[in-house]
């Protein structure tokens, strides 16, 4: 087996892994923080209740910055791999 057939076989692990770890941190930001999200509306910041920056307004801008970062470390692990398209 050659180097390059290792590498392009070491692509789909790279990227299941890759997948399973963002849908981790999705489903935190999905379901955990919501969960305590009573818990935190007993503050407030704002005149809001803490939950819901942390529930509604903080997921979803933890969805979009993880969309990015995913983007880059799949791209990456594409060039490594030898299958990255062409720019």
């Amino acid at each position: 087996m050659t180097t390059d057939n290792a590498l392009r076989e070491s692509h789909w692990p790279r990227t299941r892994n890759l997948m399973i770890g963002h849908l981790i941190v999705w489903f935190i930001f999905s379901y955990v923080v919501h969960w305590f999200a009573p818990e935190l509306n007993k503050m407030s910041f704002n005149h809001f209740p803490l939950g819901y920056y942390f529930a509604a307004q903080g997921s979803l801008a933890i969805f979009v910055i993880q969309l990015f970062i995913f983007v880059k470390q799949q791209d990456k692990i594409d060039r490594e791999c030898g299958v990255a398209e062409e720019d």
